[in-house]
């Protein structure tokens, strides 16, 4: 069964700031989000909890809850703003 994905308010201000292009871009990886929560090339954070997966010079950072099958999406930042 696949993840519900959820933007956080912080995450969609992120994306509404961004090119049209990235947009695009990320909103594809954010889609293969609900298959796989945890694709290849995604890492754990340490500093915080969840995970990251990149796009392009851009990171997005979510936590997933798996027994809710949900991925709350709370940031969308340039790789270097996203550890702030």
């Amino acid at each position: 069964m696949a993840y519900e994905v959820v933007l956080k308010p912080s995450a969609q201000k992120d994306l509404d700031a961004l090119p049209d292009r990235e947009v695009e871009r990320l909103a594809h990886r954010i889609a293969l989000l609900a298959v796989d929560p945890r694709p290849i090339g995604s890492q754990k954070l340490t500093n915080i909890e969840g995970y990251r997966v990149r796009s392009g010079s851009y990171r997005v950072l979510y936590v997933v809850d798996d027994a809710l099958k949900k991925v709350s999406i709370y940031r969308i930042k340039h790789r270097k703003d996203a550890y702030r």
